[in-house]
């Protein structure tokens, strides 16, 4: 092999090796987004070195063509962010309750509006020191938020294609809110079917296992999640003695740790949860914080829905990792703050 080649194909060995090595022993954190995406650019770079390296015209025209397609794919969702937002915002807003955590794709398209507006007049109106210092502020901040959502959405989907064997003793359904405080929502629907589907694999191989819903009873709600989501299996044809309850919990946290003390009173055995596809990786971060070894199915969930639903939990990871996202908005602050005050001495 020339030494050329040899030379671009060990980075993307070495990275292979750190992102399998990380994601296949622990799945359940945010570095495997980052070993990832690194993956993903040492081979991109590898085979464009081999494919401008082969000579190949048609090979090289076909894959120019494909790169420009999809640099222009890119461009042209940041360049319609507003517009996708707003369109999202309007079915969400026909379709579903006028909630903030509902609204958040149109408030982000208001809050974009808005510094789009701010920066195209905001030099009129503003100390020329003082505005490049907004524009080193925003432009940073918003860099940082692209980039950790990015990430997240990454870690996201790499954890949602992740294949769970069906060798599980305790299927563990999530809980969401309910109807009239007594109906199981469709949202509901999809993690138990999602948890049902499983169980019945896993029977037909001779593995039975337990359905453990876990979820408890809200301020507005007429009975525990629990006990709802149970009588939906039920109806569905699942045997209660294949059910266990847990109806105490009012986060995803007190889910993982009042389960994992169920199993751990029962005997211990493995688990794997069940949530929707959004709501996934944090579930299994929460997993991992309760001591629980359990690692998650995710429930399909409407297109129009996810947007706010993503956005809602990056934010909750944001809080979950306040410290380090403080930390980089800080330095982001002081060098902003730097350029305010060397702009306004040059000035």
């Amino acid at each position: 092999m020339p030494a050329n080649i040899l030379i671009v194909l060990i980075p993307l060995a070495v990275m292979t090796v750190l992102f399998l090595a990380s994601f296949l022993t622990e799945p359940r954190r945010l570095v495997n987004g980052w070993l990832f995406n690194l993956w993903l650019l040492s081979f991109l770079a590898t085979a464009a070195f081999l494919i401008l390296n082969s000579q190949n015209r048609l090979l090289i025209a076909v894959s120019a063509t494909l790169f420009i397609i999809a640099v222009l794919l890119i461009l042209a969702i940041f360049a319609l962010h507003l517009l996708w937002l707003a369109w999202n915002a309007l079915i969400v807003w026909r379709r579903e309750s006028h909630s903030l955590g509902n609204m958040l794709t149109l408030l982000i398209a208001l809050g974009l509006l808005l510094l789009e507006i701010g920066a195209s007049f905001g030099r009129q109106f503003l100390p020329a020191p003082l505005y490049a210092a907004l524009a080193v502020f925003f432009t940073l901040t918003i860099g940082y938020v692209l980039v950790s959502l990015y990430n997240f959405l990454t870690v996201l989907v790499l954890y949602n294609l992740r294949w769970v064997r069906h060798n599980k003793d305790y299927l563990i359904v999530l809980g969401a809110g309910l109807i009239d405080g007594h109906r199981v929502s469709p949202l509901l629907a999809a993690r138990i079917n999602a948890g049902i589907r499983f169980y019945q694999r896993q029977k037909k191989l001779g593995k039975p296992a337990k359905l453990l819903f876990s979820g408890g009873k809200g301020s507005d709600e007429q009975l525990a999640e629990s006990v709802a989501m149970q009588r939906f299996a039920i109806a569905q044809g699942v045997p209660e003695a294949d059910t266990l309850i847990e109806d105490r919990s009012t986060t995803t946290l007190e889910n993982m740790r009042f389960c994992a003390a169920i199993i751990r009173a029962a005997g211990g055995g493995k688990a794997a949860f069940f949530t929707n596809n959004y709501h996934l990786f944090r579930a299994g971060l929460y997993a991992k914080q309760a001591g629980l070894n359990a690692n998650g199915v995710g429930a399909a969930t409407s297109f129009y829905f996810l947007p706010n639903a993503v956005i809602r939990e990056y934010l909750a990871l944001v809080v979950l990792h306040k410290r380090r996202h403080l930390i980089a908005f800080a330095l982001i602050l002081l060098l902003s703050i730097s350029v305010l005050g060397i702009q306004w001495v040059t000035q």
